[in-house]
């Protein structure tokens, strides 16, 4: 399981401090929790994280990899709204089973079990490589990467965008993505025969690039694919791969 960290964010501004710079409407994360990310402006991935609202601040479950660079965004977008970001020493657990009293059902996806935020780990044994295969969830630093686009990784079906909120950071890209175009590359759930390191370039029977390979399980694996290529038998190094 991918080591998290929780940012804790204080201060009367703190609600419409972040909703003007993530994906998705931190009003919804009231007594609950969100799925998010942060763009750069030209709307490519900082970083993604949930949102947990409290009585008195919001806090940030994150990749602890990813965690210093968003401290350090949300520090540099902070100016003079009254807010306090600051480092907690929460321990994040997850698991599958019987949910603790507490845990708070994860927003991408009802198979993805629950997450809770203390001072004691009590996350059980789920196989999460293979949950994220089997519905296709992209993990920080894996699928999802500094040239990612949210959309291009489902974010839309993982509940992690809202397109009615207004304005946030890189909203003009997600947008136009949204409503001008088709998408034209993205995540995959495929099959594969064999397998290849995380990061193996994908390409076709013609050897024409078709995407990269990334986590597998159980026969199958998550891949960023060009879709008008993807077509036939294609090959990651000495793996078999079938869409």
């Amino acid at each position: 399981m991918t080591e998290r960290t929780v940012l804790s964010i204080s201060g009367d501004d703190r609600v419409s401090f972040l909703q003007g710079l993530i994906t998705n409407d931190v009003e919804k994360a009231a007594d609950g929790i969100i799925y998010a990310a942060l763009l750069t402006p030209q709307g490519k991935y900082i970083s993604d994280f949930f949102v947990i609202g409290q009585s008195d601040r919001l806090l940030i479950d994150v990749a602890t990899s990813h965690a210093p660079t968003l401290a350090q965004r949300l520090m540099m977008y902070r100016l003079r709204a009254a807010v306090v970001i600051e480092e907690t020493g929460l321990i994040v657990s997850r698991g599958t089973g019987p949910a603790p009293s507490g845990a708070l059902s994860d927003p991408r996806h009802s198979q993805m079990g629950w997450r809770l935020y203390g001072d004691a780990n009590v996350s059980d044994d789920t196989d999460w490589d293979a949950l994220r295969v089997e519905h296709l969830i992209p993990e920080t630093g894996i699928e999802l990467m500094a040239d990612s686009y949210i959309l291009e990784a489902g974010f839309e079906q993982l509940n992690g965008v809202d397109f009615k909120k207004g304005c946030y950071v890189g909203q003009e890209i997600i947008a136009r993505m949204k409503h001008k175009t088709t998408l034209r590359k993205g995540l995959s759930k495929v099959s594969i025969t064999g397998s290849a390191p995380i990061g193996t370039p994908i390409a076709n029977a013609e050897n024409k690039a078709v995407g990269t390979l990334f986590t597998q399980a159980n026969g199958h694996a998550i891949a960023y694919l060009r879709f008008d290529r993807a077509t036939g038998t294609l090959s990651a190094g000495a793996a078999e791969i079938t869409v």
